[in-house]
């Protein structure tokens, strides 16, 4: 056996593939050290027009000899098993979803409006279903994708349960779900993708990781031209944040007016992608300075926490004579005026910002000099008599 094979002092580096984080569990404990190689970056230093396994170990032997290997984090078992949770949930998601268009498919073909309920899958848009005039081969069609559903539903509660358990016991995933717009499938994922945040050194780090940011095209003096996301690393995190950049804009606060900024100048498909590296760069700073969302709403934290405590199977309290629902407490409705407050004062920060213009020369931002002239300056907030 190869592990059996290995010297303490021995190197060992494995190209990155489905099963190479296992095989480095089994060499790891006789060798000095164990590398995973990024495919893609290691092709491009390659540049190998011979494709064979005897010539590609020796190309990995020849740039780990030279500590040139583009190596990946390995991560712990703990996120390896999130990591897994994951995978699988977006495999129940995406049947789940297949099934729904097949059954969309069926009446389309039939020439059948969908109902005026919102929910076709529900208790009414099923019995609609049962009752729909159909052929018999479509009709047996319509039954099994239910019958499916019904199963990869059951399939998709269960894996949000546990889930659920993991992000109780998880200090950084509740600290993630103090942004208005993170719950907890969120929260899980960017912990998934994320691992051990310290070895991101800055926000930018993490940003690029998660492919939210913009390719870049620069020659010579030429002016430099950004394009699309490189859509690099992993997509389940890139998913959910941008889902939770539109969920998010919709709540009172700084988010809102920076989407809505954006989404003035460039639409809303290409504020939500703004917005959701925006949530990237929160959350590397909430988890390396260990602090809450600065704009948050505890009571709606609190309810996010209290839903993911009754899936895991905490009894439920029987509300007393005196009981407020959460919901119509005062503290909620003050939460969203001191929201709104805080959005209206990020919008008045950005308007002054752009009446000044950048800094220019020593005293600009590192990396944010301008050779732009400046417009004016700010707007007085007060005038002195």
């Amino acid at each position: 056996m190869l592990a059996d094979s290995l010297d303490p002092s021995d190197r060992v580096v494995l190209e990155a593939t489905g099963n190479a984080l296992a095989i480095a569990r089994i060499l790891a404990p006789g060798c000095a050290e164990v590398l995973l190689a990024h495919p893609k970056r290691l092709r491009a230093i390659s540049h190998a027009k011979v494709k064979t396994d005897k010539f590609d170990a020796r190309v990995l032997a020849e740039l780990l000899a030279a500590n040139l290997i583009p190596a990946v984090w390995i991560p712990d078992e703990q996120t390896r098993r999130l990591r897994r949770q994951i995978s699988r949930r977006r495999a129940l998601v995406k049947r789940c979803t297949a099934l729904k268009n097949e059954i969309s498919a069926v009446l389309i073909r039939n020439l059948k409006r969908r109902p005026e309920m919102t929910d076709l899958f529900g208790r009414s848009g099923r019995e609609w279903l049962q009752q729909l005039e159909l052929p018999l081969d479509e009709r047996e069609t319509v039954d099994a994708c239910l019958r499916q559903l019904d199963f990869m539903t059951g399939e998709l509660s269960a894996i949000d349960t546990q889930i659920a358990g993991a992000v109780i016991h998880s200090e950084q995933m509740r600290r993630l779900m103090t942004i208005p717009g993170v719950d907890a499938t969120t929260a899980t994922t960017v912990i998934a993708a994320i691992g051990d945040v310290r070895r991101f050194p800055t926000s930018r780090h993490l940003v690029g990781y998660l492919g939210l940011h913009p390719k870049v095209r620069q020659s010579g003096s030429s002016p430099a031209r950004h394009g699309r996301t490189s859509k690099e690393g992993p997509a389940a995190a890139r998913h959910v944040l941008v889902e939770a950049a539109w969920i998010t804009t919709r709540s009172p606060g700084p988010l809102r007016a920076f989407g809505q900024r954006v989404a003035a100048r460039r639409g809303k498909h290409i504020a939500a992608v703004a917005v959701a590296r925006k949530l990237a760069t929160l959350a590397w700073h909430m988890l390396t300075h260990e602090q809450d969302y600065a704009f948050q709403r505890p009571t709606l934290t609190r309810r996010k926490l209290r839903r993911l405590e009754l899936m895991t199977g905490a009894p439920r309290v029987k509300p007393g004579p005196n009981h407020i629902p959460m919901r119509k407490t005062g503290a909620a409705q003050l939460e969203w005026q001191i929201a709104e407050q805080a959005e209206i004062a990020y919008r008045r920060m950005m308007a002054d910002w752009q009446a000044t213009g950048p800094r220019e020369g020593a005293g600009a931002t590192k990396e944010r000099a301008s050779d732009r002239p400046s417009k004016g300056t700010a707007a007085p907030q007060a005038t002195s008599s």
